[in-house]
């Protein structure tokens, strides 16, 4: 093939700026998630291959598909593709640590005596923030499958959620797994030496769902401890506003949250909450009324362009 015919078939990924924004809030609308200007170079590079894929010729070609009426998966691609997934086992290992020494002990307590107990990692990514948690939980209470005790794994992004459920992972991004852990809580992976794969155990006590933390969440049980961390950066502070008034409506008093060590900033929510260590907060006995909460994630007026 000449190299008329090759640039031929190459779209023109030129994003004017009306593309961009109308993008940007789409993404914005959609997942509470801001794109300032600087990132319009990100957006390009993520984008041009979904282009070539789909043989379109141009971006407005591509703005113009995820904002009709049939474009409701593709924009779902297109969450998927412009959400940053960054994640390891035992991120911030100081929020487990606190979890040993002075949550877990009451919960497994708690949990033997017959009673409920749910943990939620909220924007799980590929999933080894729950695995880390299920790690920990049966380390200290072996038989925690046989009791009420579960955790939920939850992100906007279904590939993600997949890769979660999955629980393939290459031995590369193991190493700050415990090895206790490795021998214990992990299998061969199928047909590969590269790889290890989640067992059966840890699975037991996790369900991975994917959820937009911004919109109606289908439960209505409250949780013990919610990890939600390295998520709200990508918000503005209204909407880490209202998201953490949510947290504080489904977290049972004096329970954890754990938030990501810059998003250790508290807003109109302080009252629900009493700051204990970096990133670590205890649910006080305040009462969050319906009305306190509005009826769908606030979008500033400024973010559109």
């Amino acid at each position: 093939m000449g190299p008329a015919q090759q640039s031929a078939t190459e779209p023109d990924l030129n994003l004017s700026d009306a593309d961009f924004a109308a993008l940007a809030n789409l993404l914005y609308f959609e997942t509470g998630i801001y794109l300032p200007d600087f990132k319009r170079a990100m957006v390009v590079s993520r984008l041009s291959k979904r282009l070539r894929e789909l043989r379109l010729p141009d971006m407005n070609t591509y703005r113009r598909l995820v904002e009709g009426d049939q474009g409701h998966d593709e924009r779902a691609r297109m969450i998927s593709l412009l959400t940053t997934n960054v994640t390891h086992f035992f991120r911030e290992i100081q929020h487990f640590d606190d979890l040993r020494a002075a949550v877990l002990p009451g919960l497994i307590k708690a949990a033997r005596r017959g009673e409920r107990v749910r943990i939620w990692s909220a924007g799980c990514s590929t999933g080894e923030e729950a695995y880390s948690l299920a790690f920990t939980v049966l380390d200290m209470c072996p038989e925690a499958a046989t009791l009420d005790f579960r955790i939920l794994g939850t992100d906007i992004d279904p590939e993600v959620i997949a890769t979660a459920q999955q629980g393939i992972y290459f031995n590369k991004r193991l190493k700050t797994v415990p090895e206790r852990y490795l021998e214990n809580y992990f299998v061969a992976a199928p047909a590969t030496a590269e790889k290890r794969e989640v067992g059966n155990e840890p699975r037991q006590i996790i369900a991975f769902r994917k959820l937009n933390l911004l919109q109606a969440w289908p439960f209505s049980g409250f949780f013990d401890v919610i990890m939600c961390r390295n998520v709200t950066i990508y918000f503005e502070k209204e909407t880490q506003d209202f998201l953490r008034l949510r947290f504080a409506e489904r977290l049972k008093s004096d329970g954890r949250l754990y938030v990501g060590h810059s998003e250790h900033r508290l807003g109109t929510e302080s009252a629900f909450f009493r700051p204990l260590s970096s990133g670590v907060f205890l649910r006080t006995d305040a009462i969050v009324r319906p009305e306190m909460i509005p009826a769908s994630a606030p979008y500033s007026p400024e973010v559109i362009r």
